[in-house]
């Protein structure tokens, strides 16, 4: 089975972190496993997931798409875009974002041809550094 690439990033991320729990000392392993403090990790990408709506038919989407390619390689170049992928079932895209805020996300997003359209919608993931990975620095070195 043929993982995509985010599948692939999502299954090295899990797997570091668990290692990293795995392998530190006890007194490390344990400061780790309290529950995080959601609002001190900080937001690095949004990751950016499309989807056609119904409203994209076939009869629809070259127009559209003419306008949309464009305004999207502009965002590409514009350094907002760092990585964009193609659905493998063609139902739409995944963008990673750079920005370090679901609102700076739809900002960027919302303007597209394809949102505009009623076409696309996007489900908007905050990414940020994989904080298990904490647990393997001395304090001194967190500094």
């Amino acid at each position: 089975m043929t993982q995509t690439p985010i599948k692939r990033a999502q299954a090295v991320l899990v797997y570091a972190g668990l290692m990293a729990l795995v392998f530190a000392p006890p007194s490390i392993a344990q400061t780790a496993a309290k529950a995080p403090d959601m609002s001190q990790r900080p937001v690095t990408r949004v990751l950016a997931i499309g989807t056609l709506t119904s409203k994209a038919t076939a009869a629809a989407l070259p127009a559209i798409l003419a306008r949309e390619v464009p305004a999207t390689l502009k965002l590409y170049l514009d350094g907002k875009i760092s990585d964009w992928y193609a659905k493998p079932d063609q139902t739409g895209v995944v963008f990673l974002l750079n920005v370090t805020t679901v609102d700076a996300a739809k900002a960027v997003l919302d303007p597209l041809p394809l949102g505009q359209a009623g076409m696309m919608t996007f489900e908007l993931t905050p990414l940020g550094p994989l904080q298990p990975l904490g647990a393997l620095l001395t304090p001194s070195q967190k500094q």
